[in-house]
């Protein structure tokens, strides 16, 4: 399945974006915690169908297949889904914080079977609906499929379309010659950097790419790098040597890169330009929220992916740009942080 599919297939549905995911999560949390020791016992089962779900975006049949000892790896934080579309087990990679939790919830269980998560499938939607409803929501929503379709298009925003193909259980047959550089492994860990980074809220999930470093190029003082993504785009950074050094930087080395919103620049692609940027993408405008003295402006890429610029109004103005027109997204060498590990 397409990213294109993946998006066709929730367009005309009530999708919860991520505020509304994070609500529902702390309505889950809430009522989880209340009870005496029985009922908060069980309720702990729940809000675990719900984490797993939410942050893996499994189907409901498949979570409530799980086997704690076999299928739950605290250590190496993960989850292995044994029954999806295309029968094989799939290992999805699950956030530290995510881990710690599950091995929390499970350990204050007092009965972890191989049937822990063996609970009737209408009762679990029940519970979804009713506090699904309690927030505000339409429940149709806010069933576990519809947070499942969620969970692909908050992840499709900003990270690679394999990676998603492999959190959902989709088969990806039609990739490009440019994943070809890129294990099942690598995918996976592309994935996990992801949620690492969103578990942590360390910064923005926006304006970041993960891709392999492709060539490093040193000369007394800085280092050139080029690293490609996924989705076969190349993207250049410039850092020290010293930095280079300390991230352990080397051909082949998975790596995700950032840039602030105010260091994106925008230009018109019915204009032609000339700039020295060295990182030019061309995508559509996807929204614009304006000020009085900042505008932010979204824009979605070929892949899919968005990116975020931050410009004043009036040069806002100077573009005359609006929701649906093409522009170019310019961004140097020297705008682009790079990170290793999560």
């Amino acid at each position: 399945m397409s990213r294109k599919d993946l998006l066709l297939e929730v367009q005309d549905e009530d999708i919860l974006d991520s505020a509304r995911l994070d609500a529902l999560e702390r309505a889950f949390r809430d009522w989880a915690g209340k009870g005496g020791l029985k009922a908060r016992l069980s309720r702990c089962r729940i809000l675990l169908i719900f984490l797993l779900i939410r942050y893996t975006g499994a189907k409901l049949r498949e979570v409530l297949s799980l086997e704690p000892a076999t299928d739950l790896d605290i250590r190496n934080r993960s989850v292995t889904y044994r029954s999806g579309e295309n029968g094989n087990a799939r290992c999805i990679a699950i956030s530290q914080k995510l881990a710690e939790e599950m091995e929390e919830l499970l350990l204050s269980a007092k009965d972890v079977s191989e049937h822990f998560f063996s609970i009737d499938p209408a009762y679990v939607r029940k519970k979804f609906y009713a506090l699904a409803e309690g927030c505000g929501f339409d429940k149709k929503s806010s069933g576990p499929e519809m947070l499942r379709k969620a969970r692909a298009v908050e992840m499709l925003r900003n990270v690679p379309l394999p990676a998603v193909q492999r959190l959902m259980g989709h088969s990806s047959p039609n990739q490009t010659a440019s994943h070809v550089s890129f294990s099942e492994d690598d995918i996976g860990e592309v994935a996990r950097l992801y949620m690492e980074r969103e578990a942590g809220r360390r910064t923005s999930a926006r304006n970041s790419f993960y891709g392999k470093v492709l060539s490093l190029t040193a000369d007394m003082v800085q280092t050139l790098v080029e690293m490609l993504t996924p989705a076969g785009d190349r993207i250049l950074a410039v850092i020290t040597n010293a930095s280079a050094a300390r991230l352990g930087l080397a051909p082949g080395k998975l790596v995700t890169a950032e840039i602030k919103a105010p260091w994106i620049s925008l230009e018109r692609c019915a204009v032609p330009g000339t700039n020295s940027a060295e990182n030019c993408f061309e995508g559509l405008v996807a929204r614009v929220v304006s000020g009085s003295v900042i505008v932010e402006c979204v824009v979605t890429l070929r892949d899919g992916t968005e990116m975020c610029s931050v410009l004043t109004a009036d040069g806002f103005a100077r573009l005359s740009i609006g929701a649906g027109d093409p522009v170019r997204v310019l961004f140097g060498a020297y705008a682009v942080i790079l990170h290793v590990g999560g």
